[in-house]
């Protein structure tokens, strides 16, 4: 029975490609890329030639069902978006929903992300965190920002370097200028960089030096404020 194939892809570096990938790209019939000129270069570097078809998020909402059909037909299809994992702040949701409710398999490869190397990066505790993605471009940007304003998780969140100073200003008007964080940007990359400090520190520092390439923030979460001495706990403060 054909499937559907999530296929990360590198987020910079093209080595970070796994095998895995690779093979999965050269055995289906059809591979569905965000940009297809994109994915045509690393195909060509992977010496991978398979039929390409476009699919993104202009165009996701009327293909999704076409496509699945194509897999119900019996032809196994990978899906790549143009950096990291489909489906994480790309186009991927809509296509994998209409596959299980059709009763199609799916098959999601690990691999490449930006979140994950930026988090453990900025030294703020990993265990628990919230993945805010892209924040909306103009309405409802600060309405989202202000629901965050007491997580105490350490939060990720993505932006271009276009939008990342102003970013930054709202991060210090909701979170505080005094909350840390860190901004990593170009991962994998010849000039990957990360600047921690607090977010007065880092926002000085672009301000200072102009943003370029994709951003990922990383801010601390809200720290608890400490328990009185002589104030009593309960049975879920001593777990």
């Amino acid at each position: 029975m054909a499937k559907l194939y999530l296929v990360p892809t590198p987020i910079g570096n093209l080595e970070d490609i796994t095998l895995r990938a690779i093979h999965v790209l050269r055995s289906v019939d059809l591979i569905l890329a965000e940009d297809t000129r994109t994915t045509s270069f690393l195909l060509h570097h992977l010496e991978i030639e398979k039929p390409l078809r476009s699919h993104h998020k202009f165009n996701e909402h009327a293909t999704a069902q076409l496509f699945s059909e194509t897999i119900a037909a019996g032809r196994d299809v990978a899906l790549v978006s143009d950096a990291g994992t489909p489906g994480i702040s790309d186009p991927g949701f809509l296509l994998v929903r209409t596959c299980v409710e059709q009763g199609i398999e799916v098959e999601t490869l690990p691999g490449a992300t930006a979140l994950i190397p930026a988090l453990v990066n900025s030294g703020f505790p990993c265990d628990r965190f919230c993945f805010e993605g892209f924040l909306p471009q103009k309405k409802g940007r600060m309405k989202q920002l202000q629901r965050c304003a007491d997580e105490e998780r350490t939060m990720i969140f993505y932006e271009s370097p276009y939008r990342v100073v102003k970013c930054l200003e709202q991060f210090a008007e909701v979170f505080g200028e005094e909350r840390p964080m860190s901004a990593s940007r170009e991962l994998t990359k010849k000039f990957e960089e990360t600047v921690r400090g607090t977010i007065a520190e880092v926002l000085a520092h672009f301000r200072e030096h102009e943003p370029k390439g994709e951003f990922v923030l990383v801010v601390a979460g809200k720290q608890r404020k400490k328990k009185h001495q002589n104030e009593e706990t309960t049975d879920d403060d001593q777990d």
